[in-house]
């Protein structure tokens, strides 16, 4: 029999029970392949990590996995294993390599020394129109979207639908059924002012009908708003998410620079460790 160590983390909430759930196994080495998306299907989270040595000029590599497939890139995986492997490091910047290239996370502690936020540079994404926009809203039912809806892809992709009110982003009840059609494309539809919104977002591709909390989002939500005008580049944004499936969740988001030359993106949150496990499985799976 192997064992198999994990850490169980809330991310996008400084509150236990709350947040984005996920699950860090923090030494992925003896892990068989075939093992990796059996147990993040048994973990039932929206993501689950596996952490190995790093390869280039990071401190750790990692992979994700939702429940149906890997994924190259996601926020709240990023930024919860950060929380997981830097408290024991002592490390106030830590790099993590995944399938998007390295990314960074600067992290925050309080007087007691234990970490309390973290802030992460995102890949910056890469933008085209939606070609399947009439048939998403149809699928949503509405009639229209108030911005533009474009494909963002930093890792995942995500398209953003924009709601006259947060009164009708809550009161969406989307078919999972319908938009699992859209693959794994993360359905963002939002609503807000200033620099105060809220977001709901579907991934029913990759199995997961609603997500808590959803990094990967966050930040290219920040420049799809600065883009179009409703903020300005420079603007860190607070952006509630996860009500409705009683997770509630907080993300901080900004993108810098300008509509013509984006320097960066930044996406932070606090993040709480909730338990700690194993797995015992034969080693021959």
């Amino acid at each position: 029999m192997e064992n198999f160590r994990f850490v169980v983390i809330d991310v996008f909430t400084d509150r236990p029970l709350a947040g984005n759930q996920l699950a860090v196994f923090t030494n992925a080495q003896p892990i068989p392949e075939h093992l990796l998306q059996p147990l993040a299907k048994e973990m039932g989270f929206s993501e689950t990590v596996f952490c190995y040595p790093a390869e280039g000029e990071g401190h750790v590599r990692i992979r994700i996995f939702t429940p149906a497939s890997e994924v190259p890139f996601a926020g709240h995986p990023t930024l919860g294993t950060a929380f997981v492997l830097a408290a024991p490091m002592q490390l106030g910047l830590i790099g993590l390599e995944t399938g998007s290239g390295l990314v960074e996370v600067e992290l925050e502690r309080g007087e007691s020394g234990r970490i309390l936020f973290g802030r992460m540079n995102q890949p910056l994404p890469r933008i085209q129109p939606y070609e399947r926009a009439e048939e998403l809203l149809a699928a949503l039912e509405l009639e229209k979207s108030e911005l533009p809806i474009e494909l963002y892809d930093n890792g995942i992709e995500h398209v953003f639908v924009a709601l006259g009110s947060e009164q009708q982003v809550a009161a969406l009840e989307p078919d999972g059924k319908g938009l699992a059609a859209f693959g794994s494309i993360g359905v963002n539809c939002f609503a807000g002012a200033g620099k105060s919104w809220k977001t709901r977002c579907f991934v029913s591709g990759l199995g997961i009908d609603e997500d808590p909390a959803t990094g990967s989002a966050a930040g290219p939500l920040a420049l799809h708003l600065s883009r179009h005008g409703a903020v300005s580049f420079g603007d860190e944004i607070e952006i509630r998410q996860g009500e409705e499936v009683g997770r509630p969740s907080v993300l901080f988001a900004g993108a810098y620079g300008s509509a013509d030359a984006v320097e960066r993106i930044e996406v932070g949150g606090c993040a709480v460790v909730v338990a700690r496990g194993e797995f015992r499985l034969p080693s021959a799976g």
